[in-house]
């Protein structure tokens, strides 16, 4: 027998009395109700004004395990063992009813007998036609599988978080240690020619490190700031790679904002560090009062332009990096080539500028 007909053989019987008499036409309202509320699979209740169940969907009665007899007629708050007996919900429901008619997603977390523990979403709509002024319709969703789901892939990524955080620390100290070992045989040899190597691949290790490090806030594949992420880089290789005194060379940086994957971040950070590198090497000859390079980085998305500028020997600089052919040269070009950016250089009496760019955006 449909929960319809029971309410109505109920009422036929005396044996609930709802609050006030029956509309006229009321069998063929619930009928029309059950029919309604059954053809959906999610659980459904229709309750009267004074939050009485009215219609229940057969989907109800088979997932909360409970009968018609035990249902129909009955306030929210007393069906079951009083899992229904909640306050905070009565207010929901008396707002539904007076106001938009409308509550969303409402979370209940309760233990139920047969079935166990159980999350749902509760979602409310207000009733309107002439039969059923006042009356509310709930829909139940089980979302106890779905919360157990989140609850796992939370605590995984927080495990995935952990291990990162390990493989960083853990990558951070070996770059140290090489890069230690690195100037210690340097002070050891003999040959002029073999320190430089040394010293070069010293400050190649110290400049992944300063990636690694400004990288090392990103987690889960967010992309990165590149404003803030390429100013403390800069700020990291000057402080690494520029020695102090009244005739340092001043670094300088001017970011336009963007956004990158931590893939694009490397090659931008490990091009800038290359090309800095260079600078450092061959365009100031002589220590002086002035000497600068500037790192800039604009971006109109997709595009973007970055480059660095020195206000070096000029020719000179160009020369060696051009025609010699170097490893920070041969670096810069395949990391360029990676991101789809052709390279261009500039150079002149006023310095060396060598810019990446990608798509149509003109160097600065």
């Amino acid at each position: 027998m449909w929960a319809g007909e029971e309410y109505n053989e109920l009422y036929r019987k005396k044996l609930i009395m709802p609050s006030s008499t029956p509309p006229r036409g009321i069998e063929a309202s619930n009928a029309l109700a059950q029919a309604i509320v059954d053809t959906v699979r999610e659980p459904l209740i229709v309750l009267d004004a004074d939050l009485r169940v009215i219609v229940a969907s057969r989907s109800f009665y088979r997932d909360f395990q409970v009968d018609p007899k035990d249902t129909i007629g009955k306030r929210l708050s007393e069906l079951g063992d009083g899992q229904w007996d909640l306050p905070s919900f009565d207010v929901f429901l008396e707002r539904a009813k007076s106001e938009a008619g409308v509550v969303e997603d409402y979370e209940v977390e309760r233990e139920f007998p047969g079935i166990g523990h159980r999350v749902m979403l509760l979602n409310v709509r207000k009733l309107v036609d002439e039969h059923s002024a006042g009356s509310v319709l709930i829909a139940i969703e089980d979302v106890t599988e779905r919360r157990a789901i989140e609850r796992e892939r939370d605590e995984l990524l927080r495990q995935k978080e952990l291990l990162l955080e390990e493989m960083q620390h853990r990558v951070s100290n070996s770059l140290q240690i090489i890069a230690s070992i690195l100037l210690m045989k340097a002070r050891a040899v003999s040959s002029e020619e073999t320190r430089t190597h040394l010293h070069d691949a010293h400050k190649r290790v110290l400049a992944v490190a300063a990636v690694q490090k400004h990288l090392h806030a990103s987690v889960g594949g967010e992309p990165i700031q590149l404003e803030p992420y390429l100013i403390q880089l800069c700020a990291s290789l000057g402080g690494a790679m520029i020695p102090e005194g009244k005739d340092a060379i001043v670094m300088t940086v001017h970011v336009s904002g963007g956004r990158a994957t931590s893939g694009v971040a490397v090659s931008l950070g490990l091009i800038i560090t290359e090309l800095v590198i260079n600078a450092l090497k061959h365009a100031f000859p002589v220590q002086k009062t002035g000497n600068l390079i500037h790192v800039a980085y604009d971006a109109d998305d997709p595009n973007w332009a970055l480059s660095v500028t020195d206000n070096g020997v000029g020719k000179a600089h160009l020369s060696l990096v051009d025609e010699k052919g170097g490893l920070g040269t041969s670096i810069v070009s395949a990391l360029a080539s990676q991101l789809d950016a052709r390279v261009m250089t500039m150079s002149g009496d006023n310095g060396t500028s060598v810019s990446i760019l990608h798509g149509e955006l003109k160097a600065a």
